[in-house]
C-alpha cells in the first residue's frame, strides 16, 4: 500500500511539472510566451451552411484558446469562387476556406498543405494548482497525422484525395454519396418488391415499369438516364458506371485515361461499355427506352412522380420534401455489378482547407486538425443531416432513417479527377454523351475526344 502510494503521487507530481513546464522546453522569455498567446483572428470562408452548424465548434476551441477568435462568413454560392479569387489578389480573403474535392487540382498552388512530418506548435493559457492557483502560458506541440491516422480516421478514399506527396491539403466534415431515389408508389404499381442491388435487376425494373402512348411518348419513365441535357449528376453517374466496370479513370502524371482497355485485357474497353451501357437508355432501338432529352430536368420530373429511378446526393432529401411533401419516395445505395465481389461507390464532398496567404498558419492548421476531429464533426453533421466522412461515426448514422442509405456506401467510395477545371469535365461529359446520342461520333471517336479534352486541364 505504501509502495502504491508513494507511485501515485510520484505520478501525479510529474504530471504537473509537464503541465507547469510544458512551455518553460523552449526556453522562451516570459515575453516571447505572452506573445504566443497574443489574440488573433482568423477568418473562415464557406459557401453552405450557416453559422449556427458550426457554433459548437467554434466555443468549444475558444474555450481551450480564447486568445484565438474565428469570423465565419457564409459566401452566396454564386460568388464565393469569385470572391476568393479578388480577395487573394488584394492579399486579403480568409484564413480557413471550404471547395469541392473536384476543385483540389485548381486551387492547390493556394493551398497551404500540412506535411506528414510537420509539427505544429502553439501557446495556451492554463491554470495549475488545486489550493493555490496560477496562470501559466504553455506552448503545446502537435504532431501532424500520419498517413494510418487519417486512413484510420476517415473513409479510403480521404487519403487517396487529399494527401499528395505526403502532404495533407486538407479535411472534411462530411462526405456525400451517390444514390438512388426511387418512387415507391410507381414500385408497387408495377409490382416490384423492393429497389434493384444490382444493374440486371435495374434494367429489368426499368422495361417493366417504362410506359408509352400510340404516338411513342413516355407515360411513366423508368429512369432518368442515357441523354445529355436533362440529367442532374451526368458526370457522377458515369463516372460511377466507369469505375465499377473496372476502368482506371485517370494516372494523375498523364491525365485521363479512361478511354483505355483493361491491363489484363487489352480487347475490353471497360469506359466503353461503360457510356454504351447508359446511353441505352435514351436509344429508342433498345428494350430498355425509357428517357430521352426532351423531357423534364430529371429533378423535376421525380418530383412530378413521371420517373421512378434518379440519381442523386443527400440534398435532394429536403427539395424534394419541400416541394413535393405528399410524394411517396424513397432512398437506397446505388445498384452494383452482380457479378463483381468489388462494391464501388461514388463520393463528392467539400475540404476545409487553408490558405497559402494566411499569416497564422499554425493557428489555423491547429483549428483544422481539431475541427475535423470526429466528435466535433459530429456536432456538423448533426446540425446540417450530412452523411459522415468518419469511420468512428457510421455506426451511428446507420440508425438514422435519412441518411442510411448514404452512409451505406462511404466505405467504398471512390472519386477521380484532379486537373484544373471541374467545369470543362463536366461540359466534355455532356458532350460526349450528346454526340453519341445524336449519332455525330461513334462511342470509340465520342470518348476518346472527351479524354482530349479533358487532358488540356491537366
Amino acid at each position: 500500500m505504501i509502495f502504491q502510494l508513494k507511485t501515485k503521487i510520484l505520478i501525479g507530481f510529474l504530471i504537473s511539472v509537464v503541465l507547469i513546464t510544458a512551455g518553460l522546453g523552449c526556453k522562451c522569455t516570459s515575453k516571447e510566451m505572452a506573445e504566443k498567446i497574443k489574440p488573433i483572428n482568423l477568418v473562415y470562408w464557406r459557401p453552405q451552411d450557416g453559422q449556427d452548424a458550426f457554433s459548437a465548434i467554434l466555443q468549444s476551441f475558444r474555450a481551450l484558446y480564447p486568445h484565438i477568435s474565428i469570423t465565419y462568413q457564409q459566401i452566396r454560392p454564386e460568388e464565393y469562387e469569385q470572391a476568393l479569387l479578388e480577395a487573394w489578389a488584394e492579399d486579403q480573403g480568409p484564413d480557413i476556406f471550404a471547395i469541392p474535392n473536384t476543385w483540389l487540382g485548381k486551387y492547390q498552388t493556394k493551398i497551404l498543405p500540412l506535411s506528414l512530418l510537420d509539427e505544429l506548435t502553439i501557446g495556451r493559457q492554463i491554470t495549475t494548482g488545486t489550493i493555490k492557483k496560477e496562470q501559466k502560458i504553455i506552448e503545446e506541440k502537435k504532431k501532424a497525422p500520419s498517413l494510418r491516422d487519417l486512413r484510420e480516421t476517415f473513409v479510403e478514399t480521404i487519403s487517396k484525395d487529399l494527401v499528395i506527396d505526403d502532404k495533407i491539403y486538407g479535411l472534411p466534415l462530411s462526405l456525400d454519396i451517390l444514390s438512388l431515389y426511387y418512387n415507391q408508389d410507381i414500385l408497387n404499381s408495377a409490382g416490384i418488391i423492393e429497389a434493384p442491388k444490382n444493374w440486371q435487376d435495374f434494367v429489368n425494373d426499368v422495361h417493366t415499369i417504362t410506359i408509352q402512348d400510340n404516338q411513342g411518348d413516355f407515360l411513366r419513365s423508368g429512369a432518368a438516364m442515357g441523354s445529355s441535357k436533362n440529367v442532374e449528376n451526368l458526370t457522377d453517374i458515369l463516372s460511377l458506371l466507369m469505375m465499377q466496370n473496372g476502368t482506371a479513370m485517370a494516372d494523375y502524371t498523364r491525365g485521363a485515361i479512361f478511354n483505355q482497355p483493361l491491363i489484363d485485357d487489352p480487347n475490353y474497353f471497360p469506359g466503353k461499355e461503360a457510356l454504351k451501357f447508359y446511353t441505352s437508355f435514351a436509344d429508342p432501338y433498345q428494350e430498355i427506352y425509357t428517357w430521352h432529352d426532351q423531357m423534364p430536368n430529371s429533378l423535376e420530373s421525380f418530383i412530378q412522380g413521371k420517373v421512378a429511378f434518379i440519381f442523386g446526393y443527400s440534398d435532394y432529401l429536403s427539395l424534394i420534401k419541400q416541394q413535393a411533401p405528399k410524394l411517396n419516395f424513397d432512398i437506397a445505395p446505388v445498384p452494383q455489378i452482380s457479378a463483381s465481389l468489388k462494391e464501388i461507390n461514388y463520393a463528392r464532398y467539400w475540404l476545409e482547407t487553408i490558405s497559402k496567404k494566411t499569416q497564422h498558419p499554425q493557428e489555423a492548421w491547429v483549428f483544422l486538425l481539431y475541427a475535423t476531429q470526429a466528435q466535433n464533426a459530429q456536432t456538423f453533421i448533426e446540425r446540417t443531416k450530412k452523411p459522415t466522412a468518419h469511420r468512428a461515426l457510421i455506426e451511428k448514422q446507420l440508425e438514422d432513417f435519412d441518411l442510411a442509405p448514404f452512409v451505406k456506401g462511404v466505405l467504398t467510395a471512390q472519386t477521380w479527377y484532379r486537373g484544373k477545371n471541374y467545369s470543362l469535365v463536366e461540359e466534355s461529359f455532356r458532350q460526349m454523351v450528346a454526340e453519341v446520342f445524336s449519332g455525330e461520333k461513334t462511342i470509340d471517336k465520342a470518348i476518346n475526344y472527351c479524354v482530349q479534352k479533358i487532358n488540356l486541364t491537366y
